[in-house]
């Protein structure tokens, strides 16, 4: 009881503490892991781990083969999650440059590793080419932390933000297949029939079962046959289903079964899929913070004795960090339009994180298990934990001083958030979209963001008092937020969570009914998107007339004119000053802070007028 309940507590401590100090969670969690675990032999009496997950010869927290069972249902749960975020829409943004990473990538580093682990560590080639199918991937859960924490160019963050999530269930059937040719091969099977048989099974039982168990749950939701308290655990269970039963049918198809259930799902109009895919984020976190500490507990002493007291496994992580993650990247960017200090910044940054370290271990398990064991078996968990445990280390504590030489770090971001996806919000948008502007939109009404995705705008459906905003890769480069709501609340609320986080360069709000009421000189001096139009006001316009005019402005009394035209009459709403250098400017309270030169113009949404110098 104490051990589990310690388990759990230590778990989210370290997702708390990596909250705090903006690292990934992984790095903590293995740390505490091996001080619980491994480390702790060192200090008991009696040389014993504080906590011990399973012995050798049976017992501990998981007796038998229950460990295993455990990590299986907790990889597929997380890899299912991880499948609800892949959106086919998405999927148009991602350039060659990132197809090409996870295949020519992939398979550089697949047959490079394998043969580093072979001749570097003197690993059976089985062993070896199933170490390197398990460092191939990059999880969004180690990425997303580095990228929240160094603000990055739009290539930069692209490039590894799909990365990360393309490549963890190519990495993960990579490795079922490696692990079922060892399996093969142990039993004495014919070895080639036996292997494409076991290929064609896992992928045509995990694309067929986990597509129909998605479609299943979709049109059990769609005819509303789950009630709403019962619709996440009634998914958790049918992912369990599903895995175990994906898994009897064809032995490790259950990976590859869940991967599909969820991208399946996620771009099915699923009613009441952001309740799915909150549940499944909030029990991933606990399964990953469990698991971790669970796996790095696991590791024996003497296999971080085999790790330190040797140069092979240093030599091994050397050359699959600073040599061919580098030419896996080069490889696959070979005519990109990436600049060489692009490519150098991505070639870096390349942290594996859960299913290498649980697909590791999980097979780690199995493999020692055998009778007899299969030869080189033990080494597999520690150095796949090692090469998790460096290259997580590695990039957090040096992505932004790399960046930053590189130079592909944002020295000011420019992108623009948007709270609300209404009509005045779409059409400034799409006008500051054109204008070269990273725009996205924010809202909790599906009508809303089913229009701005119709313009061409990047917008998501959220909720800014449950969902925390800060976890979107896609908010990176935010650098203004305009709360543009309906809602005096919804726009107070979100620039007191959200202003330090997204208005590094300005955060503004609509002007409330109440304070439209009152003289300019009584209103906030800074912090207003517009000093002459509320919501009604403005989307009234916006709905009359969606047009955006661009006026030449070349002095200070033209600017003041045509802003007090524009604020007086009912068709028309001012927005922004453009400068002569392209740059767009909020209209601030006092015009005199304006320094207007030649080539400036007047920006305002609504009715053309014959505005005339």
């Amino acid at each position: 009881m104490f051990e589990l309940a310690g388990i759990i507590i230590l778990g989210i401590l370290a997702q708390w503490i990596a909250w705090r100090v903006r690292v990934p969670a992984i790095l903590p969690l293995i740390l505490i892991g091996l001080a619980v675990g491994p480390v702790s032999t060192f200090l008991t009496e009696d040389g014993r781990k504080l906590i011990e997950p399973m012995y050798q010869n049976g017992g501990g927290m998981f007796p038998d083969h229950y460990l295993f069972s455990f990590v299986s249902l907790a990889i597929g749960v997380i890899l299912f999650e991880g499948g609800l975020t892949l959106k086919r829409r998405e999927l148009s943004v991602v350039g060659p440059d990132i197809l090409k990473l996870i295949t020519i990538g992939s398979i550089t580093t697949f047959f490079g590793a394998g043969l580093a682990a072979h001749f570097v560590m003197q690993l059976s080639w089985p062993i070896s080419f199933l170490f390197a199918g398990l460092v191939i991937v990059t999880g969004p859960t180690v990425i997303a932390p580095i990228l929240q924490n160094v603000p990055l160019n739009r290539n930069v963050s692209t490039v590894l933000k799909w990365e990360g999530i393309l490549i963890d269930p190519i990495g993960a059937l990579v490795a079922v297949l490696v692990f079922e040719f060892i399996r093969s091969a142990h039993w004495g099977v014919e070895i080639t029939s036996h292997v494409f048989i076991s290929f064609f099974q896992i992928i045509l039982i995990g694309l067929a079962l986990g597509a129909v168990s998605a479609y299943a749950l979709y049109r059990l939701i769609k005819a509303d046959l789950i009630p709403q308290y019962l619709l996440n655990v009634f998914t958790l269970a049918l992912v369990l289903a599903v895995f175990v039963t994906s898994h009897w049918l064809a032995h490790e198809s259950g990976l590859l079964s869940v991967v599909v259930m969820g991208m399946v799902l996620g771009n099915l109009d699923v009613p009441r899929l952001k309740d799915i895919l909150s549940f499944k984020e909030s029990l991933s976190v606990l399964l990953i913070s469990i698991l971790f500490i669970i796996l790095a507990a696991n590791i024996d002493r003497q296999d971080v004795e085999v790790i330190l007291n040797s140069w092979r496994p240093l030599a091994l992580f050397a050359i699959i960090a600073l040599a061919l993650r580098p030419l896996g990247v080069f490889l696959s960017t070979l005519g990109s339009e990436l600049s060489l200090r692009e490519k150098l910044f991505i070639s870096w940054v390349g942290p594996r994180g859960i299913v290498a370290a649980g697909i590791a271990s999980l097979f780690g398990i199995t493999l020692t298990s055998e009778t007899p064991p299969v030869p080189d078996a033990e080494y597999l968990t520690p150095l796949v934990f090692l090469i998790v445990l460096g290259t997580v280390l590695l990039n957090a504590t040096t992505a932004r001083i790399v960046a930053k030489m590189l130079r592909v770090a944002l020295d000011v971001s420019e992108g623009v958030l948007l709270i609300g996806a209404n009509g005045a919000a779409r059409v400034i948008g799409k006008y500051l979209q054109d204008h070269n502007r990273h725009v996205v939109l924010i809202d909790n009404n599906e009508s809303s963001v089913k229009k701005a995705r119709e313009m061409g705008l990047e917008t998501f459906l959220a909720n800014i008092y449950t969902d925390d905003l800060g976890e979107y890769f896609e908010l990176l480069d935010m650098g203004y937020m305009v709360a543009m709501t309906s809602s005096t609340d919804v726009n107070q609320y979100a620039v007191r969570k959200y202003q330090k986080i997204f208005g590094e360069n300005g955060t503004f709000r609509l002007i409330t009914p109440e304070e439209l009421k009152k003289t300019r000189i009584e209103l906030p001096q800074q912090g207003l998107f517009s000093y002459t139009d509320d919501f009604l006001n403005m989307n009234e316009v916006a709905r009359d007339y969606p047009t955006i005019h661009e006026v030449p402005a070349s002095t200070a009394e033209e600017l003041e004119r045509f802003i007090g035209i524009t604020a007086v009459n009912d068709h028309t709403v001012p927005l922004f000053i453009k400068t002569n250098t392209g740059s767009l400017e909020i209209i601030p309270a006092r015009l005199e802070e304006v320094d207007v030169q030649e080539g400036f113009e007047f920006v305002y949404l609504g009715k053309k007028l014959p505005l005339f110098p």
